[in-house]
């Protein structure tokens, strides 16, 4: 189905989880991932980015590392961005990589918005003609422990199907 894959990543568990999903995806379909993230500007930082580019360039290492241990041929690079060109440049390098899909993370009900926040996604999807997938974000638990959460779910569902 997919022969190329996009990675967007960031530094957060939403990037790792990315790096998993892609992984499994490509495995299974043969396909090779060429991992992107972008180190952006600290906004009103007078050209100082989020991560030194040693910690950029470990962030992409790392993610390709991953994936060619899981048997997928992967390709990385790093590139600076800001909150305006970030969604451009995803796109960009989906385009000159010969992507067919982009893969990125996402988190659960963040309090702060950060590299893949609110409306990058959106972004990305409105300006590219390719498909882009999401990766599920982790389930968070609450402070009851996981047996609460799942009866709470549960009750959830038991009442969403009784309407």
């Amino acid at each position: 189905m997919f022969h190329q894959f996009l990675l967007a990543i960031d530094e957060t568990t939403a990037g790792e989880l990315g790096v998993s999903f892609a992984s499994a995806l490509a495995r299974e379909s043969g396909a090779s991932v060429h991992v992107f993230h972008a180190n952006a500007f600290l906004p009103g930082g007078r050209g100082l980015t989020v991560e030194t580019h040693e910690e950029a360039a470990h962030v992409v290492d790392g993610a390709v590392d991953q994936l060619r241990a899981a048997g997928v041929e992967a390709s990385g690079e790093c590139s600076l961005a800001n909150c305006f060109t970030l969604a451009p440049r995803i796109a960009e390098a989906a385009a000159l990589t010969g992507a067919d899909v982009i893969v990125m993370g996402s988190h659960r009900h963040r309090r702060f918005v950060r590299l893949f926040g609110r409306g990058i996604r959106e972004r990305v999807t409105r300006i590219t003609p390719l498909p882009v997938l999401t990766a599920p974000a982790p389930l968070k638990l609450g402070r009851r422990g996981p047996e609460a959460e799942v009866r709470r779910l549960a009750q959830n569902v038991d009442r969403t199907l009784s309407a």
